[in-house]
């Protein structure tokens, strides 16, 4: 299909427009392209970016490779991120090769990647690239044997100078309030002495976490990993169901005075290993609308300048990028583009242990063939391209940096005689509005 009967624009997930434009990254390629769009540009959803009369000429004036402060009042670890990161992608899920090229590549092109909710692996410290500890709520890498947070083995963990923010998984997108799968057939005795299970049976993480059971224990839970970690960004990562629950977070953070550093929105369009086909089709609440919303109820509660807004949910281009962060983001996250440029051929066999190029699965034979000193310098210069084609976009639209971006640079299609701008479709919010 991807090869002989597909059109440039027609592949899912992701289609053979961007999958090329990530390999030609990657691979230091022209990523130029030849006669014109392919894009049906007067169909409801086409969306584009306005630019200025007076570009800047070069986006090296606005500052190459900006980075994101990320730590409130009570963090005493600031870290200060590229605004393109690795997604949460675990070790189980994907091969040791995999996390090997990515952290090697995060290393060199000084960005940070998330290790998924299976815990820190020997592989994700090898290179020292930065690291985001991801806790989910099978509590892997630091668990009792019954389960429950093991207040110890996490601050081993987090004390590691690896380990630059810690993030709490409430959800993903492609499967929220499900819990993450690792198939049998992938849990080795290797990831199973990693995540502290039992090796060769299927893992099926809890749908919600044991530690917390309302916003109040969440925001004290919050407290207590920044103590232990001595003072690291703590965060949070949900994709968005019901917007009251939300809403209940920030009347928790105000009441408590507790704050998370951080919130990373996830959208339905999220990627996975493995998810129902109803959960990945049908739950979740899309990344645009999720991050608006997350967006404005900070700042309707006056919590907005206190918290870093990162997304992730198909961050493929630097255009991904821009409307992310016009709409309410400070930073992006992504992983199937990552994928792709360490050779992922949108097999679709993740979820089988049969990934024919070796980044998800766990057979040794398919791991041999992802070579990590050739993937991971594509990692690297995917991301420099990228980063380097929104900071070109920013340029054209006349700004002097992300932090100007916002809803009125975007333009959508709403129908065949109707454009709208996302400030129009979305208005924003007034600051305070909803404090009581």
């Amino acid at each position: 299909m991807q090869y002989f009967v597909e059109t440039g624009t027609e592949g899912r997930p992701l289609n053979r427009i961007l999958r090329s434009l990530v390999y030609r990254r990657a691979k230091g390629e022209n990523d130029t392209e030849p006669f014109g769009t392919l894009m049906d540009i007067y169909h409801s959803g086409y969306e584009w970016m306005e630019h200025s009369m007076y570009a800047k000429n070069n986006p090296k004036n606005i500052g190459e490779f900006p980075r994101l402060k990320i730590g409130g009042k009570d963090c005493k670890q600031t870290y200060f991120s590229s605004l393109l990161n690795i997604s949460a992608m675990s070790f189980g899920s994907s091969s040791k090769n995999a996390v090997l090229a990515m952290n090697k590549g995060a290393k060199m092109g000084n960005f940070a990647q998330n290790t998924g909710e299976g815990g820190i692996s020997d592989y994700h410290l090898e290179h020292g690239g930065d690291l985001i500890w991801q806790i989910g709520t099978g509590y892997f890498g630091c668990r009792k044997e019954d389960g429950s947070f093991n207040e110890e083995t996490f601050r081993e963990n987090a004390l590691r100078p690896q380990v630059k923010m810690i993030e709490i998984k409430l959800s993903q997108g492609a499967k929220p309030g499900h819990g993450g799968i690792l198939p049998a057939v992938k849990n080795t005795e290797e990831i199973a002495r990693i995540r502290h299970i039992k090796p060769g049976i299927a893992v099926h993480s809890p749908p919600s976490h044991s530690v917390f059971s309302d916003p109040i224990q969440f925001m004290h839970f919050i407290k207590k990993l920044r103590n232990l970690s001595e003072g690291k960004p703590i965060g949070f990562k949900l994709c968005l169901g019901r917007k009251q629950e939300f809403m209940d977070f920030c009347e928790a953070m105000l009441f408590t005075n507790i704050k998370p550093d951080f919130i990373t929105v996830d959208g339905g369009e999220g990627g996975t290993g493995a998810a129902p086909v109803e959960f990945s089709n049908s739950m979740g609440m899309p990344l645009l609308e999720g991050l608006i919303f997350v967006h404005d109820s900070l700042v309707g509660f006056g919590l907005r300048k206190e918290i870093k807004v990162i997304v992730a949910g198909k961050i493929i281009t630097g255009f991904h990028m821009a409307r992310a962060i016009a709409l309410g983001a400070d930073g992006c996250n992504s992983a199937r583009a990552m994928m792709l440029s360490v050779g992922c051929i949108q097999a679709l066999q993740c979820n089988n242990n049969t990934c024919p190029v070796g980044v998800t699965t766990q057979n040794k034979a398919l791991v041999k063939g992802l070579v990590v000193d050739d993937k991971a310098p594509r990692v690297k210069r995917y991301h420099e391209a990228t980063i380097h084609s929104f900071l070109e976009l920013i340029a054209a639209a006349g700004l002097n940096g992300p932090e100007e971006l916002n809803r009125s640079h975007i333009s959508k299609r709403v129908g065949m005689y109707n454009v709208q701008t996302y400030d129009e479709i979305y208005p924003y919010t007034e600051k305070d509005v909803w404090l009581i």
